[in-house]
């Protein structure tokens, strides 16, 4: 629909059409809109149920409700008389300039189709970039928004995101645990390998395979060092570091095995004046 009377060359139209002209510009406008949040509502279910990806989901989403009321404006400006041709011409010159001073954005949007693409993580991963750790809560088209242990929100650009280093630390299943516990010269050391495999057996977070590691990693200033690595689900990692560490200072202590920490000894020499 389109009134011929209504011209993009500035000619003046009869009041009432030009008035009209708007009211159906703007009814288009009002209900074009409704419409895209139904459709949306709608792609947004068939996604769920389709069981389609977390990550894939809310960037189809969000890409789809942006088309969709673009198309929404252009025809609620065609219908004011204004011709396409001249309008998408228009658009084209426009879009360049706007390109060119908004590279950052057109970069980030192209970052965000490589992650979608290639995905070197996914919504609930934890991961670390761009000097920020935390878990994966949404991947928009412009940016991946970040939810820290600590609680708080990061939103980083995709672009840099895409092209820069990632660690992802929930891609796979397992994860290996390190410590390094020290004991005194005087200690018996193979009665702290026997504690530690005590400890590390009665833990049923920590796999029998590969099976755990344990080792003289050096002989320290103030310590005889012992390495131990055990591989764990990827969820129980922390738990796991945190208890070995405990239990371990406990134990050590009724063992009668010392933790030692660095010492310095001063001799005094009195010189006779």
């Amino acid at each position: 629909m389109q009134f011929e009377n209504v011209s993009f060359l500035g000619l003046e139209p009869p009041i009432s059409s030009y008035i009209l002209s708007i009211g159906v510009a703007v009814l288009i406008l009002v209900v074009g809109l409704w419409i895209v949040k139904f459709i949306t509502v709608g792609i947004k279910k068939a996604l769920e149920k389709s069981e389609t990806d977390v990550t894939l989901r809310t960037f189809l989403i969000s890409l789809s409700s942006i088309l969709l009321k673009l198309m929404v404006y252009i025809t609620a400006l065609s219908m004011l008389g204004i011709e396409m041709t001249a309008f998408i011409a228009f658009i084209g010159a426009a879009g360049l300039a706007v390109g060119l001073a908004l590279s950052g954005t057109l970069q980030n949007f192209a970052g965000g189709v490589m992650i979608l693409l290639f995905q070197p993580f996914k919504v609930g991963h934890f991961i670390d970039a761009q000097g920020f750790m935390g878990s994966v809560k949404e991947i928009q088209i412009f940016r991946t928004v970040l939810n820290t242990p600590d609680n708080k929100i990061i939103m980083i650009p995709n672009g840099p995101l895409s092209t820069g280093s990632i660690t992802n630390f929930s891609l796979m299943p397992t994860r290996r645990v390190d410590w390094t516990f020290g004991i005194g010269y005087g200690d018996d050391i193979e009665k702290a390998y026997s504690v530690i495999k005590k400890l590390l057996a009665e833990d049923e977070r920590i796999l029998s395979e590969p099976a755990p590691f344990l080792a003289l990693k050096e002989l320290g200033d103030s310590s005889v060092d012992i390495t131990v690595r055990v591989w764990v689900n990827a969820p129980n990692f922390w738990g796991v570091f945190f208890s070995m560490n405990e239990k371990v200072y406990k134990t050590f202590d009724k063992e009668g095995l010392s933790i030692p920490f660095p010492q310095r000894d001063v001799h005094l020499y009195k010189h006779d004046a």
